[in-house]
């Protein structure tokens, strides 16, 4: 009967002894406590405690964790944005009694703060300067957080402002001013680029006209010196000027005639073509000529009498050139 009852009571025994047993995970710290009194602190591995007598309490994990807290708040220029803060904090190991005892909600306090740090902090700006100083709202939130944090036993590692958020309306009114500011930008720079073209092909056509004046005056240049040669070439064999220049009208006349019906695809041009064309065109030249000098001479004696133009001096005769053995001395 006495074996009986041993070996549950050695049973009993054995699962007591063991359950004295605990293992503690890495970067975990374990809070015993006796009698709902805090008794210790265990860390990583093995661990021992009196069965029946202490208690596992808690656990606290010592990493790092990230906590994402959306804040809505307004702006300077009344605009309502939401901003993601994540907080990166940790339980200092040295600290693990505050960190459990005197902290119920971790999580909830860390929220509180930050609400009251962005809240506080944003109003003060408007919304570019939210997107441009975030890295100082992220600094005022460590800060503060730091400070009433520590009491507890947690380290703020960082702080970070993740998102910025403004309301819809907001947001497009944005994308439309940076789309205007945009095609303001684009039609400077077409403007720019079509003023350019403008001016090199003003430039290119005021060349050109250069060019073509150059050419039509080395044209006539060139006509007039042919004209000149020829009525030397006439006046050397016995032919005076007025020939002379009946015969160039006459041959240029028909040289012009000839030029045009050797040319193909032209337009339809009429000119005058009978025998005495020539002549008649002649005489109109040499009648315009002489009215003309005519008219020249009358307004010469008039501006002379007027004593507007003065009267010519005689030109002076050069001296005779002495021919080869010849003595001009007197």
């Amino acid at each position: 009967m006495g074996g009986f009852i041993f070996v549950p009571l050695l049973v009993v025994g054995f699962f007591i002894l063991l359950a004295g047993f605990f293992t503690v995970k890495q970067q975990t710290a374990a809070i015993v406590e006796r009698f709902g009194k805090f008794q210790s602190i265990r860390h990583s591995g093995l661990q021992l405690k009196i069965p029946l007598v202490d208690r596992i309490a808690g656990r606290i994990n010592l990493k790092i964790q990230q906590l994402d807290v959306i804040v809505e708040t307004k702006t300077k220029d009344d605009v309502f944005v939401r901003l993601k803060i994540s907080v990166q904090f940790q339980v200092l190991e040295q600290k693990v009694y505050d960190a459990f005892y005197k902290l119920q909600n971790p999580h909830d306090q860390v929220t509180s703060y930050v609400f009251d740090v962005v809240r506080a902090e944003v109003p003060k700006m408007k919304l570019d300067d939210v997107f441009e100083r975030k890295d100082d709202v992220a600094i005022a939130v460590k800060a503060e957080l730091n400070e009433a944090m520590s009491t507890y036993g947690y380290d703020i590692i960082k702080t970070l402002v993740t998102d910025i958020d403004p309301d819809i309306q907001v947001k497009a009114a944005m994308n439309r001013i940076n789309a205007a500011e945009r095609e303001k930008v684009a039609a400077e720079f077409e403007a720019e680029a079509e003023r350019i073209k403008i001016v090199a092909k003003a430039r290119a056509e005021a060349e050109s006209k250069r060019l073509q004046g150059q050419g039509i005056a080395d044209q006539r240049r060139e006509i007039a010196r042919g004209l000149e040669e020829s009525v030397d070439v006439l006046n050397n064999v016995g032919i005076n000027s007025q020939e002379a220049s009946a015969l160039i009208v006459v041959t240029q006349h028909y040289d012009t005639l000839q030029s045009i019906g050797e040319a193909t695809n032209t337009n339809l041009i009429l000119l005058p073509n009978s025998p005495q064309a020539g002549s008649d065109m002649l005489n109109n030249m040499i009648a315009s000529f002489v009215a003309s000098n005519q008219i020249g001479e009358e307004m010469k004696k008039k501006n002379i009498e007027k004593g507007i133009v003065p009267k010519k001096k005689p030109k002076r005769q050069a001296p005779p050139r002495a021919e080869e053995g010849e003595d001009l001395n007197y």
